[in-house]
């Protein structure tokens, strides 16, 4: 099918400024002609006067592993603009995956990124085993937006190491295996490998995640066999062990490029990741390329005791994550429990989500009567009130409520100023979105049109040209995702039509469409007029439209 848009504000992703009036013309799948005043040759064409074209955008920051296997379309992400999706970020991938060990790994996603065990359960596809054969299984259903795949750290550990995987560092034989697994994922198209060190990924039970077990000569070994292919990315979420000239070194032992998330800005710590993102800079003007990955959200959860997400990090909550129902209530109403968890507060922050900020959680929903007046007021301010301590009152109303009280918290990334900063800042590199995980505590799937709308248009901290640049043809360099994140001639018709005077992301709401009916929150566009890929209209100003499942590509092949 052939069409052309007509009068666009182009806005190229290259960064360059915005080229008024301008014609592009798609014929199939391809951009086949840029200009003005174009022929048509009796293609159809689409009226974008007063609105502006852009690519789509590349959300390099997703967990969408599993949901793709059932919902090839990886509902919101589309709707919002997004065209290709790198997935298995931070290692936590499903394959490879031997039978005899899916339920566990089905549990440590429930807890490391906050997925509903039913709605895996009764919805992945295991008609794999292989990172090839899930590769093969996902091109052979069928995808909607293009698809990358990290290598998941956590997942080949657990193939080659079985329940070891979390108690110990693995032996000289093992890390071979493992080493020969990442190749075979590079050979099968990989964009490169994933792990993660951070302290707050915790698998079921309060476990750490495979990854964190590894030492130094693992990491190394198994980066080396990423760069054997000559290609890919080296992405991690950091912990204090894997610092910046840590990872300058590895750099220049691999010859590769690494992605280091997740720089968020801590009130608590109000120079931190500036300062990180400046030691990035720094390695990356001695030749190494690193990039710091930030977010343009605040980092908002809802959440209840059930799952305290915001103070998995904690070593005195370590306890509680293996208990549930009474045994979890009757932990909670423990003094000893209760006083630990509020030395822990005083302390310095190291690597957490919540420091002890009452006033930015709040109680979204009440579960009974006996707390409704409470709703959408902060733990500081009823604490207050009621001459109580913030954390006793907050574990006293859930224990009241039998754990079924939501919390909304605002965690990271609330200084505006600061983000500002962060995001224009020479190495950082805007993504996590973490678009199909904490489904039930977040959706910011919507990051880019947030970035486009709320940072560019409002704030004015960048350019509408250096926003759209920073969701598509940066990440498409960084990624080496070749043919992609430009609207250029010859490159694949990734297309997002908005209107720049109201791009942005709609409020939050719960929506119950995962498998065995669990739920998750999801949020809808503003002011996208309609989003291709690979030409095919995916969605339009009311949202998603008919499309087959296999307008997207699972990309392979990557030569950054």
């Amino acid at each position: 099918m052939n069409f052309i848009f007509r009068n666009a504000t182009l806005y190229d992703g290259s960064g360059a400024d915005p080229v008024p009036n301008s014609d592009v013309l798609v014929s199939h799948d391809r951009i086949t002609a840029i200009g003005t005043s174009l022929e048509a040759n009796g293609a159809e064409e689409i009226d974008a006067t007063g609105l502006a074209l852009m690519p789509g955008i590349i959300d390099t920051h997703t967990h969408f592993d599993a949901q793709i296997t059932w919902d090839s379309g990886v509902r919101p992400s589309p709707t919002l603009g997004v065209t290709t999706v790198v997935m298995g970020n931070c290692g936590f991938t499903i394959a490879p995956c031997k039978e005899a060990d899916r339920d566990l790994v089905m549990k440590n996603l429930t807890q490391v990124e906050g997925m509903s065990l039913d709605a895996l359960r009764a919805g992945i596809d295991w008609n794999f085993e292989t990172f090839p054969e899930y590769v093969n299984m996902l091109r052979d259903k069928g995808v909607v937006p293009n698809v990358a795949c990290f290598l998941g750290h956590s997942s080949i550990r657990t193939y080659v190491m079985g329940p070891a995987a979390t108690e110990r560092a693995a032996t000289r034989e093992e890390i071979d295996q493992m080493s020969a697994i990442v190749e075979q994922g590079m050979a099968a198209g990989a964009i490169g490998f994933a792990t993660s060190t951070a302290p707050q990924h915790n698998g079921w039970g309060g476990v750490p995640m495979p990854s964190r077990l590894a030492d130094d000569d693992e990491l190394l070994a198994l980066v080396q066999a990423m760069a054997r292919s000559g290609r890919g990315i080296f992405m991690l979420t950091k912990g204090n062990r894997t610092d910046v000239p840590y990872l300058e070194e590895l750099a220049k032992k691999t010859g590769r490029p690494i992605m280091i998330a997740a720089l968020l800005h801590n009130s608590t710590n109000p120079t931190g990741t500036l300062d990180e993102l400046a030691r990035i800079a720094d390695a990356r003007a001695r030749g190494q390329e690193l990039w710091g990955q930030v977010s343009c959200c605040p980092l908002t959860m809802d959440f209840t005791l059930k799952s305290a997400y915001p103070l998995e990090s904690f070593e005195s909550w370590q306890p509680l994550m293996k208990l549930s129902g009474d045994d979890l209530k009757a932990k909670l109403k423990d003094p000893a429990l209760r006083q630990a968890v509020k030395d822990e507060l005083a302390q310095p922050a190291g690597v957490r989500l919540f420091n002890g900020e009452w006033h930015k959680i709040e109680i979204t929903e009440a579960a009974t009567d006996s707390y409704r007046a409470l709703e959408h007021k902060t733990l500081a301010e009823i604490a207050e009130e009621r001459g109580a301590d913030p954390l006793d009152l907050m574990l006293d109303i859930a224990v009241d409520e039998d754990l079924e009280t939501i919390f909304t918290a605002v965690l990271l990334n609330s200084d505006e100023d600061a983000v500002g900063k962060m995001l224009v800042h020479p190495a950082a590199s805007v993504a996590l979105s973490d678009a199909g995980a904490h489904l039930t505590f977040f959706c910011d799937a919507g990051f880019g049109l947030r970035l486009l709308g709320h940072w560019a248009r409002d704030l004015g901290k960048m350019s509408m040209a250096a926003a759209v640049h920073e969701l598509t043809g940066k990440p498409a360099g960084i990624y080496g995702i070749e043919g992609r994140g430009l609207v250029r001639e010859g490159y694949a018709a990734d297309l997002m039509l908005f209107d720049p005077e109201t791009v942005g992301r709609g409020p939050k709401h719960r929506v119950f469409d995962l498998p065995a009916g669990a739920h998750r929150l999801s949020t809808d566009a503003v002011g996208v007029h309609g989003v291709w890929i690979n030409g095919a209209r995916v969605a339009d100003q009311n949202g998603p439209v008919e499309h087959p499942n296999n307008t997207g590509e699972v990309l392979s092949g990557f030569a950054a």
